[in-house]
This record gives structure tokens, sequence and C-alpha cells, in this order.
């Protein structure tokens, strides 16, 4: 007997070993979660973008006149004043190398003046003889008339005669001049780029080149040609602006973001390099929209907006023209109101609707959510503070599911 009840008591253990086994092993788990809390205080919803620093008043120094630009010595960086410091020098164009035609047509040409200066040169020598016997005539017909032998008629015609002949000198000395400039401008045309003795006997030198001032007060902010060069007119050189007071940042947007932002919203400048964010507002939005292809190919259609900095410079002094930096324009903001994690929140039927873990269960509960920057909610009804939320909620989830916090210990 005492053998038979020590079976049942050993068969009956293992059965109640047994099915504490299997009831433990089909016996339902709270599904591990991770959860967010309920709280108040302030939040923001802004526009984020890349965008670049500018000098808003950039001036770009051109070449006046076609001609040869001496090396720019000015280095980017360097402060220039207005009117006063010489940014760059140019000397008059180079002469053109001569061909064999032009070449003979010039020397003809000399030869043509120095001709036409020798007949100038002898007209005036014959109005200069001419001249002589008219002073002659001129003083006997007044020695006749003084004695009473010559008219006064006599005279009179004389003394014409003897201003005609002093205006012919004069013509003939103008030819002469007249001669000499076309002398002087036929051989001109002669003076080659192959002749530089005679292009230097000129005075054309870096001494007498002609300066290029700065237009504005600022620094140089890049050079564009800095070798010497032979340029047209009209050329760019280098460009000054002044990185101090003109630094203002153009952001590109998309339109849809654009007709949200208003002139005069506030701006949190970031990841610019410096310790701290800078501070800005709108100045302006574009009217005018452009069209851009974004990295993975899709058509964007984008607008301009330009931001003004505002705090102190002396925060900002290591930025220049070109800069990049981050923009978070503010469209919206509230220091006091409700805030739930964007990652508790999912669509019910018509509305958002979130998982409340309520002593161990999920607990579905319908909300009423405002504004949303895609990382936090503002609440406008259906919770209060503190109650946990469950975050990112997944298929395995329902309404009186067993829930426990996920432990990262």
């Amino acid at each position: 007997m005492a053998k038979k009840l020590s079976r049942k008591i050993f068969i009956g253990g293992a059965a109640l070993l047994v099915g504490g086994a299997l009831f433990h092993a089909f016996m339902g788990r709270p599904v591990l979660v991770d959860m967010g809390e309920v709280t108040r205080g302030a939040m923001m919803v802004t526009i984020d973008e890349d965008a670049r620093t500018r000098v808003s008043d950039a001036y770009v120094v051109s070449t006046p006149i076609a001609g040869r630009l001496l090396r720019v010595e000015v280095e980017p960086g360097d402060v220039v004043t207005r009117d006063k410091s010489i940014v760059a020098r140019m000397l008059p164009t180079n002469p053109a190398a001569l061909d064999i035609r032009t070449r003979e047509q010039a020397r003809a040409a000399i030869a043509a003046a120095e001709a036409a200066l020798r007949v100038a040169q002898a007209d005036l020598n014959k109005a200069m003889a001419d001249q002589d016997l008219a002073q002659s005539d001129v003083a006997r017909a007044r020695r006749l008339f003084d004695d009473g032998i010559a008219s006064r008629a006599a005279l009179d015609r004389a003394e014409r005669e003897w201003r005609t002949v002093e205006a012919t000198v004069d013509t003939a000395r103008a030819a002469i001049s007249m001669r000499n400039a076309d002398l002087a401008n036929a051989r001109a045309r002669l003076i080659s780029f192959e002749d530089p003795a005679v292009y230097a006997a000129l005075g054309v030198s870096a001494a007498n080149a002609i300066p290029l001032t700065a237009p504005v007060d600022g620094r140089i902010l890049r050079i564009i040609q800095q070798s010497e060069t032979t340029l047209p007119a009209g050329a760019p050189v280098l460009e000054i602006g002044d990185t101090e007071k003109d630094l203002e940042i153009v952001v590109e947007l998309l339109s849809t973001d654009a007709v949200q932002i208003s002139e005069g919203d506030r701006v949190i400048i970031d990841n610019w390099g410096g310790p701290d964010d800078l501070e800005g507002v709108v100045a302006r939005v574009d009217p005018w929209g452009f069209t851009r292809y974004s990295a993975l190919g899709v058509e964007e259609q984008r607008v301009n907006a330009v931001i003004r900095f505002t705090g102190q410079q002396d925060r900002r002094k290591s930025l220049g023209h070109g800069f990049r930096v981050n923009v978070r324009i503010v469209v919206w903001e509230d220091t006091d109101t409700l805030i739930v994690p964007s990652s508790a929140l999912f669509r019910d039927q018509d509305g958002w609707a979130v998982f409340v873990a309520d002593s161990g269960d999920a607990v579905l509960r319908q909300v009423e959510v405002g504004r949303n920057n895609g990382i936090e909610a503002q609440l406008l009804g259906g919770l209060t503070e503190g109650e946990k939320v469950i975050l990112y909620p997944s298929a395995a989830i329902d309404a009186g599911t067993a829930v426990a916090e996920r432990s990262f210990n």
C-alpha cells in the first residue's frame, strides 16, 4: 500500500510540474513598449533649410576701357576705402601686329605725309618772300605819301597787300602744323606689337597706368582676374563688399513653405560653426518662384527668402560671403501648452488617437491635436499632464493589450 501511495504522489507531482510549465508557456506576456509623457511647456513650429550668407550690396569692379590689366596686387580680405584705395591698374591696349600689306600701306602714307610737309614748307617760304616784298612796298608808299608824291589810295593798296601776305604766311604755318600732325598719325599707324621700344617711347608704363579705385568701403571678397592680361571694356576684375554691415542670408524655400512665412518672423540660425545660435528676422520673401531639381531628381518649385541678422555683430564676425548656415524660421510658437510626442499619434477613423498605459494595459484614447512639428504635437484635448503614452505603437497593440515599459538597463 505504501508503495502504491508513493507512486501516486510522484505521478501527481510530475503532472503538476508539467501543467505549470504548459500554463507558463502559453500564458499571455505583456508587450514591451517605449513610453512617453504628456508635458506642459514651450513649443514651436519651424521651417528648417540650409542657406548661405551673402553681402547684399556687393560691387564688381570692371575694366572701364579695353586695355591691358596689370597684375592685381590686393588679396581677398584686404580692407579698402572708397575712392582712395587703388585695387588694380590698367594700360592702354598694345598695338596689334601688322601684316605685310598694312605695313607697306603705312609706309606709303608716311612718304605722302612727308611730301605734303615739304610742299607746305615751300608754300611758307614763298609766303615769307612775299611778306618781305610787301613790307618794302608799304615802307616806300609811306615815304612817298609823306613827301606828297603818292596818293592816299596808293598807300592803302600797299597796306592791304601787306595784310594779305601776312594772312598767307599764317595760313602756310598752319598748313605745316597740319602736315606735321598727318605725318605723326601716319607714323603711329606703323607702330606694331613687335616695336616695344617705340611703345615705351610714348611714355606708356606702369608708372602712368590708369588706376582703378574702390567704389565703396569694405573688404575684397574675391579676385576674379589676378594675372596680367588684355581685357575688353566691362570685364570683371574683383568684387568688394562690407561683410560687417551688409551681410545677410538667402534661403531657397519650397513654395508650399514660403506661403507660411511673413516678414518679421523670428529666425534661429544654427550649424554655422560658432558655439551659440544666432538670431535673425525674415526681411523679404520674393514674389517670384523658380524650378530646382533635388538630389533625387524631383522637380521642386522654390522661392528665395532674405533673412537679416539681429543681435550683436561681434558674435558673427567670422562669417563671410557665401558661407553655409542652417536656418529655422519660426512660423508658430507658444510658451505654455500641453505637449505630446508626435511618435505616439496615429490616425483613427477621422481623427487622432493614442494608446495610454493604464495599470499595465493599453487604453485607446481619442485626442485633439493642434500644431505639429514632427517631434512634438500641441495637445488641445483628450489627455492630461503627466499621463503615459505608448510611443511607436505597432500592430501587436490593441485596446486592452497588456504592456510593459521597455528597460534599457
